[in-house]
């Protein structure tokens, strides 16, 4: 699985502080990039499932997130998680320019768990 991969690379970043995180732009736009496409990978599960159980032609991300939680494919914590991370990539993307170091770093620290959460999740209902 990607995410594996991304993980790893992930991981392989060391930042001691948030200080060190603010620092060094090439280890800021790495995380930064790296949370992105372990979000948008999480996405593409999410449409892999959509598509594998057959539930229609989907809307966007979030009906897509909704019709699994609805169809009991995945549960309400699950979707809780999948929605606050896509909501973090949607201010990764879209406010590039000003993102919060502090938020950023303290998902770094306290958040990528969430990733191998979602990674055996999935794995446990493909």
């Amino acid at each position: 699985m990607c995410i594996n991969k991304y993980l790893e690379e992930l991981y392989t970043i060391r930042i001691n502080s948030l200080e060190e995180y603010k620092n060094s732009i090439e280890k800021k736009r790495a995380c930064e990039r790296l949370i992105q496409i372990l979000i948008e990978t999480i996405i593409d599960i999410s449409y892999l499932l959509y598509k594998q159980k057959n539930l229609g032609i989907p809307e966007d991300d979030d009906s897509v997130i909704e019709a699994l939680y609805k169809k009991k494919i995945i549960d309400k914590k699950i979707r809780d998680l999948i929605l606050k991370l896509k909501a973090f990539r949607n201010i990764l993307v879209h406010k590039y320019g000003t993102i919060d170091d502090e938020l950023v770093f303290e998902n770094l620290s306290e958040n990528t768990g969430d990733f191998e959460k979602l990674k055996d999740y999935f794995l446990g209902i493909i």
